[in-house]
């Protein structure tokens, strides 16, 4: 067997029978990585799926697909993942980029694009996808980012340059490293998983990074930690906005509001699922 369709025949019955994925699901798995390995896109795969392949191209992908096979995400596989139409690295030590953390971005950006020269600051930046989107998306802003693991920051900054953009980086956990610096907008997708979640056991998240997903007292710890800190770092009338669970936008509100910001409005994602919520400093 050495010409995509006849890979797709032998692989995609594994590949469903093992991850528990539909046909479409699997046949679309296979191109992606053939498609990584040959440099090439889906669309050439289809054109070409007759042809034979070489034998160092083969043995990649299988390569590749044994990873996969055990359960790896496949962004870790090909080593990146898209994100708000780009494409940025990843590692297992960052989380993978995920379509419903593009809200995050969106709010930030209805606030940025009617500001002259905005700060931003995104906590715990991970793969770096939110400040550098929001660098690309709003040229004017000054964005910072903070992220505790030095792993996690070379990453980060690696997706910066590949973007071709500055953002100013700084290890830090939450704002601990800032002073008294003050932004007009604070993003943060924390960790917001409470421990033994049984989701924590499933699928991609059994290999990404426990310190970004897992946080105590059923997942609010560390929002409850950066909502406290939060208020000394905005300007007046500055906006904070935080990615939780699709059961804590009532707790995450009530914090919001224990320490004196003004009211707080929770946005679901595509899914309809509480997603964002997010208030801005009282005056």
């Amino acid at each position: 067997m050495n010409s995509p369709q006849e890979l797709l025949q032998r692989d995609a019955p594994e590949l469903m029978r093992t991850l528990a994925l539909d046909a479409t699901a699997a046949r679309l798995e296979i191109r992606i990585l053939l498609g990584q390995v040959l440099s090439v896109d889906r669309t050439w795969l289809i054109a070409h799926e007759r042809d034979s392949l070489q034998a160092e191209p083969i043995a990649r992908y299988e390569e590749l697909l044994g990873r996969r096979l055990a359960g790896e995400p496949i962004a870790y596989v090909l080593g990146e993942k898209e994100f708000y139409g780009r494409t940025f690295n990843v590692t297992p030590d960052v989380l993978i980029p995920r379509p419903e953390t593009e809200l995050l971005v969106d709010l930030a950006l209805s606030q940025c694009r009617v500001m002259e020269s905005p700060k931003i600051l995104d906590l715990g930046t991970g793969s770096g996808c939110i400040a550098i989107t929001l660098v690309l998306e709003c040229p004017a802003a000054q964005v910072t980012a903070v992220e505790e693991s030095d792993s996690a920051l070379e990453i980060a900054r690696r997706n910066a340059a590949k973007n071709g953009v500055h953002v100013e980086f700084v290890q830090s956990r939450w704002f601990s490293a800032l002073g008294d610096r003050q932004f007009d907008i604070i993003v943060a997708n924390p960790p917001y998983i409470a421990p033994g979640d049984p989701h924590l056991l499933e699928g991609d998240v059994r290999h990404e990074p426990a310190g970004a997903l897992v946080s105590e007292d059923m997942g609010l710890a560390d929002i409850r930690e950066i909502v406290v800190q939060a208020k000394s770092h905005l300007r007046s009338k500055g906006l904070h906005l935080l990615e939780h669970g699709y059961n804590q936008a009532e707790a995450v509100r009530d914090l919001l509001i224990k320490v004196g910001f003004s009211e707080p409005v929770t946005r679901r994602d595509l899914a309809g699922i509480d997603r964002v919520t997010g208030a801005k400093m009282s005056e």
